[in-house]
């Protein structure tokens, strides 16, 4: 077995706004597994700032290549030493199933939302209309970067035009809410049948939380607070003192999908729901989430997923992949 790595990097066709900043560019790395009969590739796509693994490049790819060679000399993935480098698990998680017959020739068709990206008031409010009229049932706006009373506006908008029964709306303030202001600005949200508002103040601060997934009239789902927890124990417990109505699982991020396998169960044991986003991944890692989320939800899944990001690059990688309408399909 030999595993070789490439770097690429992706632009963007519009900035990508969120409340810690825009991206123009992402970088990836690509691990390639063959054996001489096969070849699967995966995707290492760590956020900077963000992932619990992401590091100087050079240093990247020094402990990827590490990993690397220990899969070369066992045949066999290091799921325990890995768990802290989930962006590196999951690209090899990827590429070590190149013989799995589920990925050969499965064609795969899952619901998702609609995201608008943070920007000013005009473009959020083009953005939107463009979802809308594309015939997204469940659209998602990132929020807490601009004036809040405009994005107020924006949600009033979508509900004059459109009933809860119609279109279902979702937000993501990552992070962006002040704690003494959360409540408030939820409350304010709350008059216009929102399904959850992900991650309204920043990660690390559980009793916080746990007072507004307590208190909140509406549901609330975690993302950034799940980085960086990465054991059985340390899941349970922080679900178990917060209480959020949701989580929200990338691989890239939250432990490979080995890890989110594990989120998954843990929160349904608590009575917890979920659902599984990419993280500005390319084609290559988009399509193996796809693939895992059919994978841990069946292939009837009916709650919209957050896989909408592989249009997002000028110079994606090709792949059997299509949005049509407010369905991913893929193979």
């Amino acid at each position: 077995m030999k595993i070789t790595i490439q770097e690429r990097v992706f632009h963007f066709k519009q900035p990508a706004g969120t409340s810690r900043g825009v991206y123009t560019e992402r970088k990836s790395w690509f691990v390639t597994v063959s054996d001489g009969f096969s070849v699967g590739i995966g995707e290492c796509a760590p956020l900077p700032d963000l992932s619990c693994d992401a590091m100087p490049p050079d240093l990247y790819v020094k402990v990827l290549r590490g990993f690397c060679d220990q899969v070369e000399q066992t045949g066999e993935i290091p799921y325990e030493a890995m768990r802290d480098y989930p962006s590196m698990l999951f690209g090899l998680e990827t590429a070590m199933k190149r013989d799995e017959p589920e990925v050969k020739g499965r064609e795969i068709s899952i619901p998702i939302n609609g995201l608008v990206w943070m920007g000013t008031y005009e473009e959020m409010l083009e953005r939107m209309e463009e979802k809308l009229a594309q015939g997204f049932h469940c659209v998602k706006l990132k929020v807490g970067a601009i004036d809040f009373d405009q994005e107020l506006d924006l949600v009033k908008r979508i509900r004059e035009r459109f009933s809860y029964h119609d279109v279902e709306l979702r937000l993501d303030a990552n992070g962006g809410f002040k704690p003494d202001e959360a409540l408030y600005k939820l409350e304010l949200l709350s008059q216009y049948a929102i399904h959850s508002i992900e991650q309204p103040i920043k990660a690390k601060q559980w009793a916080l939380m746990a007072e507004l997934c307590r208190d909140a009239p509406l549901p609330i789902a975690l993302d950034e607070e799940l980085i960086g927890i990465n054991t059985s124990d340390a899941k349970r417990q922080m679900l178990r003192i917060v209480k959020p109505a949701y989580i929200v699982l990338k691989p890239s991020l939250h432990g490979g999908m080995m890890g989110c396998r594990e989120w998954i169960d843990i929160a349904r044991e608590e009575g917890i729901g979920s659902w599984i986003t990419s993280a500005l991944e390319s084609n290559v890692g988009l399509n193996a989430i796809a693939h895992f989320c059919a994978d841990v939800y069946g292939d009837n899944i009916t709650m919209p997923q957050g896989l909408g990001t592989g249009q997002l690059f000028t110079d994606n990688i090709p792949m059997p992949i299509e949005i049509r309408g407010d369905r991913l399909w893929c193979s």
